[in-house]
């Protein structure tokens, strides 16, 4: 948290979904990402089902099912088996 203080990036607990977007989109606009963002809802379902903490690396399919699900980061991060789930979902795509 010291470095966000040191560089400005400070935000209150968002209460609402639209105040948690709004954070988001500063986080994104500030990083320059061009990358699709999706934001979790306000009581936090995503995250509570799919444990994503601490930080952790998924592929969700089209059916919202896990295509790959990799260890709690980022000592367990596998961009590779990351890149090889997306590589087949994307060669089974119609």
């Amino acid at each position: 948290m010291a470095a966000n203080e040191r560089d400005g990036v400070v935000h209150k607990q968002p209460k609402t979904a639209a105040e948690r977007i709004g954070v988001a989109s500063v986080c994104q606009e500030s990083l320059k990402l061009t990358i699709p963002m999706l934001v979790d809802s306000i009581d936090d379902a995503t995250n509570k089902a799919y444990a994503g903490w601490p930080d952790r690396l998924c592929v969700v399919d089209r059916d919202g099912k896990i295509a790959y699900r990799g260890g709690p980061g980022p000592g367990g991060f596998r961009p590779d088996e990351m890149r090889q789930a997306l590589e087949k979902l994307l060669s089974a795509s119609p």
